[in-house]
């Protein structure tokens, strides 16, 4: 989950509100340079873990390259980063969403008002109409998707279409927590650009300015030390008693594949029926624990039908927790679901 649609009481601006990148300067030095050259790769996969400012990135060099349409300018070969004043017109309108250069392809909330679960093909197929408009004075238009995870099966084939023959000055910024598990189509048509988790003192940093808070705030250091690089995560961790919350699913995980049906309760019970700081907590150590058996395990072959298996259950559990989070269900069956379907697949 991004740090934006984590609901507290903090008010965390979208991406492309944001202006300030914490970290994650040689990725910003790569675009930069490969924008500067005037030979561009027209699409790249900016990938890495939740919550690290992947989205901030694509944000930034899309306000770079709409503000500054040609590479060659002597605004371009002086720049020594992708920031541009926040008050001039194109960051504005990036900002609102206005801008006639930006196409954004996220999940957006369906005829009832609820968050659609997937990004549909209806809405990628935006993108054609999108690249065939007139282009901008600047000659460029600039598609970010955020994120490529989230694109059912035919968006993804949709999407791939365009990719395949992009139209002249034409840059997509797709943004994705998982880059291994993206179609090997789209993966070979984009640059790989991989963001490393953030240190701590970023981390710091960036939650103190996205809460207000000062960077000495003891609750603040203790949640970007357990933050594991991800501002997201901190922000998650800031509200209430997550981080405990946090480390007792991690208890209960690491008992794996054994399950103690009177600590599920008591675990569905600490997650109450609205609160979604904590919901967000749960997942998120599901989502890590997953990810870290995924890792250990990936270079043996023998351990592929096991790899098999938890990939298959990670993506329900992603699928019932958006169903939970989306639809404000009861948290308990969540639990033990997800406890349920971890233990078939770890015996």
């Amino acid at each position: 989950m991004s740090a934006r649609k984590v609901e507290q009481e903090i008010a965390v601006p979208h991406p492309r509100e944001t202006n300030v990148l914490f970290g994650h300067g040689d990725a910003e030095a790569a675009l930069l340079n490969a924008y500067r050259s005037g030979r561009i790769a027209h699409a790249w996969l900016i990938g890495g873990a939740q919550g690290i400012g992947k989205a901030t990135l694509a944000y930034r060099m899309a306000r770079f390259v709409l503000r500054h349409g040609d590479p060659l300018s002597p605004a371009v070969q002086r720049a020594t980063s992708l920031a541009i004043d926040p008050s001039d017109p194109v960051a504005r309108q990036v900002a609102v969403g206005s801008h006639g250069g930006l196409l954004t392809l996220e999940r957006t909330l369906n005829d009832r008002g609820v968050m659609r679960t997937v990004i549909t093909v209806d809405e990628t197929r935006e993108t054609i109409s999108f690249f065939g408009s007139t282009a901008t004075a600047e000659g460029w238009r600039v598609c970010v998707v955020d994120t490529v995870d989230e694109l059912n099966p035919n968006a993804a084939n949709a999407l791939l279409k365009i990719l395949e023959e992009p139209p002249q000055h034409s840059l997509f910024l797709l943004v994705s927590h998982a880059p291994a598990r993206v179609l090997p189509t789209i993966q070979s048509r984009c640059r790989k650009l991989t963001l490393r988790p953030l240190a701590v003192t970023e981390v710091i940093a960036a939650t103190a300015q996205a809460t207000g808070s000062t960077p000495g705030d003891p609750a603040l250091a203790e949640a970007a030390q357990a933050a594991e690089g991800s501002v997201a995560r901190a922000l998650t961790l800031l509200g209430g008693d997550a981080l405990k919350l946090q480390q007792r699913t991690a208890t209960l995980l690491a008992a794996l594949p054994s399950v103690d049906p009177r600590e599920l309760h008591a675990l569905g019970d600490a997650l109450g029926t609205s609160d979604r700081v904590a919901l967000a907590a749960f997942i998120d150590s599901v989502d890590r624990w997953i990810a870290e058996r995924l890792e250990a395990d990936g270079n043996s072959n023998a351990n592929l039908p096991r790899l098999a298996r938890l990939a298959e259950v990670w993506e329900k559990i992603v699928r019932a927790a958006r169903d939970t989070q989306d639809y404000n269900l009861e948290r308990k069956p969540l639990v033990f679901s997800v406890f349920g379907m971890l233990a078939e697949a770890t015996r």
